[in-house]
Order: structure tokens, then C-alpha cells, then sequence
């Protein structure tokens, strides 16, 4: 009969009390995505102190370097006492001053410069086009596998023999090696980076209807950018270096050759301090667009697609 009757459960209290906070009322669908569309002022502000306090740093550090190096080359040119052999930093900054008072270096780097970019625009676009070609067919594949292989190691100035048996002393043949220093590093650069594209974006770009040369333009394209900026600075230095060694040889168009002419000139006429002033703008240049033009890219690259540069 006990057991029929209910049995009374005591009930004892927690022995750590439960806090109970109000709660804040649920957001909206258009306030979370507008929160998550907004950047986080506090952590913008300090990742961009973060990211200024490195740049400045390593400009500092590169300035400090740069100065020593400056100093190292005085005290050797002094030591070798002999301007014809080794122009000190002073001697090559006053003949590069007077030069560039008189306009002939100015001059002579425009011309680089033009003739750099034709050829550079040029080798580019034969790349994406070689490269869109390779991603849309086996065929095309086959074919960009077999002239890189052939060609990629090949010299470009052990080209111009044949560019001037071709093209003649003149743009032309200056066109010719520079398009064959730019186009196959940085197809191979373009096509590692297509490569790499993981197949889920592919397989996306096909459910929107993308295939051939809009799916390179629109999926593979940003999505390989990284390899792509890398290919674009390999091809720029490739170019860069082959222009002035052929403007060596033969740079002379109807007497308006560029900076390669310019310290074959002086070079001719003993002129070694204004031989070094023509190096030192090639240097110069060759870190502007290295450090403005490729280092704003990739920065640029990561702020837009959060994207690391190869």
C-alpha cells in the first residue's frame, strides 16, 4: 500500500547560482549583414598602425643600408685613387646631376622606358593569350608545355643575332627579345596560378555559366593573382635587364638610343663616371617600379581579396 503513494523528491538548491544577464534583442537579418559588412573600426585603425610602423621600418632599415653601401663605394673609389677605373659616389652624382641638368639622360631613359613598355605590354598580352589557350584546350596545353620548354631557358640576348638578321637594326628587333624575355616566365607563372585554383571555385563558375575564356576571366583570373603579380615582376625584370643589354649592342635607332646607348657611348669615350650615372638610373628605376609599382599591387591584392602574394 506505501508504495502506491507518491513519493515527495527533494529538491535542492544549485551551489552555484546561475546569473541570469537580460537579453539583448535579436538582430535583425539587414543589421547583421550590415555588421558584417562594416569594418571594425578599432581593429582597422591598429592593423593599419601595425602595417605603417613596418613600412617605416624597413624604408629606415633600407635608407641605413643604402647609405653604408654608399660610403663602402667612396672610400674604395678613393683608395683605388683612379676616376678612369672607379669613380667615387660623389664624382658619379655630380656627373649624373650634369647629365640630367642637360636633359640627355631624361632623354635616353624615355626611350628606354617607351621601347620597355611596348614590348612588355606586348609579351603580356602573348602570355594571357598562350596561357587562356592552354586552359581551354589538351591541345593548347601540349603546346605551351613544349615552347617553354624549349624556349623558357633560352637567352634572350642569344637572340639577337637572328632578331637582327629578322627584324634589322632597329624597334623591331628590340620588340623581338623583349617579348621573348617577358612571355615565357610569366605564362608559366599564369598557368601555375591557374593550376592552382581549387576546383570548387571552378565547379561555381560553371553552375553561373562560365566556361572558355570568361571562366579565365572571371573565376581564374582573380582567384590566381597572386602568381600572376609574381610573374609580372619576374617578366618586368627579365625585360628590364635584356633591354639594356640589347640597347648595348645595338641601341642606336637613328641616333636616339636609350640608356643602354648612353653607357655604351661613354663608355667608348672614357667617360666612367657618366657610365656609372647611366647604372645608377637603371638602379633606380628598377626600384621604383619594384617598390611603387609591384609592392603597391600586391598590398592592394591582399586589402581587395585577402590574398597573399607568391
Amino acid at each position: 500500500m506505501s508504495s502506491l503513494l507518491p513519493k515527495t523528491v527533494a529538491i535542492r538548491a544549485p551551489r552555484r547560482p546561475e546569473r541570469i544577464f537580460p537579453r539583448r534583442p535579436r538582430a535583425s537579418d539587414e543589421e547583421r549583414a550590415r555588421a558584417a559588412e562594416s569594418p571594425i573600426d578599432g581593429n582597422d585603425a591598429g592593423d593599419r598602425q601595425v602595417r605603417w610602423r613596418a613600412v617605416s621600418t624597413s624604408v629606415w632599415r633600407k635608407l641605413i643600408i643604402g647609405v653604408v653601401l654608399l660610403v663602402l663605394w667612396e672610400i674604395a673609389a678613393r683608395w683605388v685613387d683612379n676616376d678612369l677605373l672607379l669613380p667615387g659616389a660623389s664624382a658619379t652624382a655630380r656627373a649624373w646631376w650634369e647629365s640630367a641638368a642637360s636633359g640627355e639622360l631624361f632623354a635616353r631613359t624615355g626611350t628606354s622606358l617607351w621601347m620597355l613598355l611596348r614590348g612588355y605590354g606586348l609579351g603580356v598580352l602573348c602570355a594571357f593569350a598562350l596561357t587562356s589557350l592552354a586552359m581551354s584546350s589538351a591541345v593548347g596545353r601540349d603546346l605551351l608545355s613544349l615552347l617553354t620548354g624549349m624556349f623558357n631557358p633560352l637567352p634572350s640576348i642569344a637572340l639577337l643575332p637572328l632578331a637582327l638578321l629578322w627584324f634589322g637594326l632597329g624597334t623591331g628587333s628590340l620588340l623581338f627579345v623583349l617579348v621573348h624575355a617577358v612571355l615565357w616566365p610569366l605564362s608559366l607563372s599564369i598557368y601555375t596560378g591557374f593550376e592552382s585554383v581549387s576546383p570548387t571555385l571552378r565547379m561555381i563558375g560553371r553552375n553561373y555559366g562560365l566556361s572558355g575564356l570568361r571562366q579565365v576571366a572571371w573565376i581564374l583570373t582573380p582567384a590566381a593573382l597572386p602568381s600572376v603579380l609574381s610573374g609580372l615582376r619576374v617578366g618586368w625584370a627579365f625585360a628590364w635587364r635584356t633591354l639594356i643589354a640589347a640597347e648595348l649592342v645595338f641601341g642606336a635607332n637613328t641616333g636616339a638610343g636609350g640608356l643602354g646607348w648612353y653607357i655604351y657611348q661613354n663608355r667608348n669615350e672614357l667617360y666612367t663616371d657618366r657610365v656609372f650615372a647611366g647604372l645608377l638610373t637603371v638602379i633606380l628605376i628598377g626600384l621604383l617600379v619594384e617598390h611603387l609599382v609591384f609592392d603597391t599591387l600586391a598590398r592592394w591584392t591582399v586589402r581587395r581579396w585577402g590574398m597573399q602574394s607568391a
